[in-house]
């Protein structure tokens, strides 16, 4: 065993936190820095190296049982320097010009140090310390703007949504939008996007939500008076035949049950809405048409059928979309571990070429003849000549 090897095998002794490897042995050496840093995903441990040129970065991810053999392979005759810290221990490390090796080492409190987390903090756009009243109230925040511990899934879950949106805001200087929120409920991820349009993004905002619950309404209403909300009321409606005169910028629906999800697009593809963002919920109108002679494997068992009827309904609701002229994407909004339904249509009107819109409906035509089905929203669209 070399010294170099044997030195490095006396570092490797502790549970080291970070590498740092400097001080190139000559100029054809690719790297001019190297470090390496304990991280943790998913309850793994491993060690992700960052070399450095003059103008990049470039990643690796090794297990930590490869960590003594790519320290060898990374230092030997390439660098003259390397420090390494435990918890407990800095080591520095030491090679000659003739390649004589030494390793000094000293007692350190490093325990600072130790940032396993792969992702470096979010910046999200609802930021801890902003006095958020709606994330107050949903137990989100407290008084002071600060994270409440055991609703840290939902404060990234309301940040992942506000996200989404803004991915599509920031494409245009938008100085006023009309929004329709259909199936509001309770909800307060109503008030918080309002919150985030008027305070965060400065847009003036006429916001409406609609609900089938006479009591939902007027405590929604009463709680956006409080907020002093001024362009932010609920009516009470059915999607299915809602009727709104005036133009509509943007379309949300979160959780509007089976094909209620399909009225809400149809409203929204009537008004030429400039962007829909909707998250369906319960979908039972093609698991209950579902049938298939040459794909009878996946009507064969209940949980399967159900499970591809959902996602079946989402990628023709997606493909009609695109068909009557919008950029479509189908998002996961939140992790599947959370919730099932866990889908978003993000859809923007935009220029769709017309092969890509004869592609789509041939795709939704193919399907419906395969399965036996008959959705709402193509029925929709078909009488009104849209497709």
């Amino acid at each position: 065993m070399s010294v170099l090897a044997e030195a490095i095998k006396e570092i490797l002794e502790e549970n080291i936190i970070k590498v740092v490897i400097s001080n190139k042995a000559n100029k054809d050496v690719k790297y001019n820095k190297i470090n390496i840093a304990l991280k943790e995903k998913n309850n793994k441990q491993y060690y992700q190296i960052e070399k450095f040129t003059d103008k990049q970065v470039f990643h690796e991810n090794i297990d930590k049982s490869q960590l003594e053999e790519k320290l060898i392979e990374k230092i030997e005759n390439n660098y003259k320097q390397v420090s390494a810290w435990s918890e407990t221990t800095t080591f520095d490390l030491k090679i000659s010009k003739k390649g004589k090796v030494h390793l000094s080492k000293r007692k350190s409190d490093n325990a600072k140090m130790v940032n396993k987390s792969h992702n470096k903090e979010k910046n999200y756009i609802l930021k801890e310390g902003m006095i958020i009243e709606p994330l107050i109230d949903l137990g989100v925040f407290t008084k002071e703007g600060k994270v409440v511990k055991s609703k840290y899934d939902k404060y990234k879950q309301i940040n992942r949504f506000v996200e989404i949106i803004d991915d599509e805001i920031k494409k245009n200087d938008y100085k006023e939008l009309t929004i329709l929120d259909f199936g509001c409920g309770k909800s307060y991820l109503t008030f918080v996007l309002y919150y985030y349009f008027v305070k965060i993004k400065n847009i003036k905002v006429k916001m409406i939500g609609l609900d089938l619950k006479k009591d939902v309404i007027k405590k929604c209403n009463d709680i956006a008076k409080s907020y002093n909300y001024e362009n932010l009321h609920f009516e009470l409606g059915d999607i299915n035949g809602f009727k709104y005169n005036n133009k509509v910028d943007m379309v949300i629906t979160l959780h509007a049950c089976d094909t209620a999800t399909d009225y809400a697009l149809y409203n929204a593809i009537k008004w030429n809405s400039k962007m829909i963002f909707s998250v369906p919920c319960c979908q039972h109108e093609f698991n209950r048409d579902m049938k298939s002679d040459n794909f009878s494997i996946l009507t064969k068992y209940g949980i399967i059928q159900e499970r591809i009827a959902a996602l079946m309904t989402d990628s023709v609701r997606g493909n009609l979309l695109e068909a009557v002229g919008y950029k479509t994407q189908l998002l996961e909004f939140i992790d599947i571990a959370h919730s099932p339904k866990n889908i978003l249509i993000r859809a923007s009107k935009g220029n769709v070429s017309k092969e890509k819109r004869e592609k789509a409906i041939e795709e939704v035509n193919r399907l419906i003849k395969e399965f036996n089905f008959n959705p709402t929203l193509y029925k929709l669209l078909k009488e009104d000549s849209l497709i």
